[in-house]
């Protein structure tokens, strides 16, 4: 695994030369400031860090490709060898596995490792066109799972739907503020 940032001649831009269990050669470009410049109408609640930090995806996501993003994301993060879905917020697998994303089709080439990873990618500065706005379009349809939270639960009964409050936080959604 290493992760080499390069400046290009053209304005700057930086590129991420990836090569993990799942990618190997993959280049990108980041064309926009990390954190910054997000599509009209996306507004995550929580970023790859905060997610990290409050326990996603059981512990077993991104723990073999870590050098490609900044260290301190990992300060914090409840990451596991092994799956172990006690390290989520809320205690409970709401996770797909990945054949099933697959078979869906879900997963872009750019990105094998779903969601989280495109918005990890995104978060930095990376663009692609067509793409983003289909994960956008994605992380949209989920907001339905707020209004069910709200018409179906009290505010921070964290024991009322948790699965559906942890693939919420699995998505950027806050699913604690409510």
């Amino acid at each position: 695994m290493l992760l080499a940032l390069k400046t290009a001649g053209m304005a700057g831009m930086r590129w991420v030369e990836v090569n993990d269990r799942m990618q190997r050669g993959y280049r990108y470009v980041l064309s926009a400031p990390a954190g910054c410049d997000f599509h009209e109408g996306f507004r995550p609640e929580l970023t790859p860090a905060e997610m990290l930090a409050l326990g996603v995806f059981c512990g077993k996501y991104m723990t073999d490709c870590r050098d490609e993003f900044p260290a301190e994301w990992f300060e914090n993060a409840r990451l596991s060898a092994r799956r172990d879905c006690r390290l989520n917020f809320f205690g409970v697998d709401a996770s797909q596995k990945l054949s099933v994303w697959r078979e869906k089709g879900w997963i872009h080439p750019d990105d094998p490792r779903g969601w989280f990873q495109w918005y990890c990618r995104y978060f930095l500065g990376r663009r692609m066109q067509g793409e983003d706005e289909r994960q956008i379009g994605r992380w949209k349809a989920m907001k339905r799972h707020m209004a069910q939270l709200r018409r179906n639960c009290e505010p921070e009964d964290w024991q009322c739907r948790p699965r559906q409050r942890q693939a919420l936080l699995q998505w950027a959604y806050d699913s604690r503020s409510f």
